[in-house]
């Protein structure tokens, strides 16, 4: 009887160590360093659109959808951007400024993980995007920096 009891008692141990190791397993939380180029289109109205190229993750479109108040010459800006990539969608929400002298925009924000989908569901981080409108076009580039952070695994 003593003899049963100890291996149900291995057996438990056993099964409870298996069961341990393949959550943690799961639970593979890795952080990505962005730092891509994007080059874009206002299409006026608050409404943007960037093809981004090196940016891992990230690398895919945006779609930008912006709120602009404030009085010239430098306007507060205020949306979401979203990328569409190969492993999903993420949303980044942002708030910055835009100087309708020189072009220039920054904007950062936190990503929107519970509106993501694909691999990027879940993900958290911070991103800031930094660049130029040329007015005579509407054609701008931009710097995307950050961090992002989620679990990769199956």
């Amino acid at each position: 009887m003593k003899t049963l009891k100890k291996l149900v008692d291995l057996f438990l141990v056993m099964f409870v160590a298996s069961l341990v190791v393949a959550s943690s397993a799961h639970a593979a939380v890795s952080c990505h360093k962005i730092n891509a180029k994007g080059g874009g289109q206002d299409l006026g109205g608050g409404v943007t659109e960037a093809q981004i190229i090196g940016g891992g993750l990230l690398h895919g479109t945006t779609q930008g959808l912006f709120v602009v108040t404030g009085v010239p010459p430098v306007y507060t800006i205020a949306g979401t951007v979203t990328f569409t990539t190969r492993q999903g969608i993420l949303p980044v929400t942002v708030t910055g400024t835009f100087d309708v002298v020189t072009g220039n925009f920054i904007a950062s924000g936190p990503v929107a993980s519970a509106s993501a989908t694909g691999k990027l569901t879940g993900a958290t981080g911070t991103l800031l995007f930094e660049g130029v409108e040329d007015f005579s076009t509407g054609k701008f580039v931009e710097d995307v920096k950050g961090l992002i952070c989620l679990d990769l695994a199956p």
